[in-house]
């Protein structure tokens, strides 16, 4: 049976959910992120904001120069995960097989629900009501044989819409899509392949796969296949969380030890309580840091005894950071995390533990 796979995204979720609960904000320039006098970014911004050309991970000083009229709101991550799980919910009462991405877009194979009288662009709109009827919300749905596929078309027609690609018409359109928009070409392969004189899909199309992967190595297989359509990667229910783990950016950079220290210790805490929340302990404990000059460190060790405890963790994390930190430089980020986590009531996880 023709596989039949419908990707959903919110449209500028936190920025929704925000104007939703104040209604005053619609239609305005809406940005949700961290401080401007600071190093925070853009988390989210409306499509109005986007306008001026605010967009995320933009930081946020740049986003206050491009749109200084703009309505800026500090995210409050616990209140989108709540939404999120009313959303979730409602995927799940239409099919198990649900692989989330985020807290705003997920996967969700309806083969299996597909009959001559209910087509899974029906499927999709009926999901998209559902998530409107629930939330007040809107989201676009890609409808496609694969997933890559419904993703590209998810984000076509946005926001509030809804694209099918099928066999039909996936050729034309991948042979017209521009380079960058291709899953997996980053700003860097992008240019790249420019200089090669492949600026749409149909330049890529004219390469063999050897060719490619003498270009651009393993990844060439997967450019391969996607400029023609091909996705064999199934839906999957079910994704182990491999670690929890919290960090923050500094306002300046530092090089305080003791300050940098009582960071570690909050974060230690945090990531305890995380893990206590889950009934989860690691096995590996990890500190990260960045210095002035963006230069990313790490440094972890392994316990027979997993840990999950503040003052377990922030020890192991003490003396991880001292073995890590060159007092001559100073650190811009600095961040803790568990890995190799087990279960302390030995049940199986799934991403939905961790929305």
């Amino acid at each position: 049976m023709e596989r039949r796979i419908i990707h959903i995204d919110m449209d500028a979720f936190f920025a929704q959910v925000e104007v939703r609960d104040n209604p005053s904000l619609k239609g305005k320039p809406v940005i949700i992120g961290g401080r401007a006098s600071g190093r925070g970014v853009v988390s989210t911004a409306s499509y109005e904001a986007r306008k001026f050309g605010v967009h995320s991970a933009m930081p946020m000083a740049q986003a206050h120069q491009l749109c200084p009229d703009g309505y800026y709101v500090r995210p409050r991550l616990n209140h989108y995960r709540e939404v999120s799980n009313e959303i979730m919910a409602i995927f799940k009462s239409y099919t198990d097989i649900v692989e989330p991405l985020s807290l705003d877009e997920a996967y969700l194979d309806v083969t299996e629900l597909v009959r001559r009288d209910l087509s899974a662009s029906t499927i999709a709109q009926y999901i998209q009501r559902d998530i409107y009827d629930k939330t007040h919300l809107t989201s676009s749905a890609g409808i496609s044989y694969n997933k890559f596929l419904a993703k590209l078309a998810s984000g076509m027609n946005k926001p509030s819409g809804r694209t099918v690609i099928h066999y039909d018409n996936a050729h034309d359109l991948l042979m017209s899509l521009p380079i960058g928009d291709f899953a997996g070409i980053g700003k860097v392969t992008e240019e790249k392949m420019k200089e090669l004189g492949i600026h749409t899909g149909k330049d890529l199309h004219q390469y063999n796969q050897m060719e490619l992967i003498q270009l651009f190595g393993k990844r060439g297989v997967s450019f391969y296949n996607k400029v023609r359509g091909i996705d064999e990667s199934p839906v999957k229910p079910t994704r182990i969380r491999k670690s929890i783990g919290r960090e923050t950016t500094f306002e300046t950079d530092q090089n305080d030890d003791d300050f940098i220290l009582n960071t570690i210790r909050k974060l230690s805490g945090e990531v305890a309580n995380r893990a206590d929340k889950h009934e989860l302990a690691g096995r590996t404990i990890t500190v990260k840091l960045k210095t002035h000059d963006f230069e990313t460190l790490s440094k972890q060790t392994s316990s027979n005894t997993p840990v999950y405890d503040e003052v377990e963790i922030y020890n192991i994390a003490y003396d991880l950071y001292n073995a890590l930190k060159d007092a001559d430089t100073s650190i811009r980020l600095v961040g803790v995390s568990i890995g190799n986590l087990v279960s302390r009531t030995y049940r199986n996880l799934t991403i939905y533990d961790f929305i």
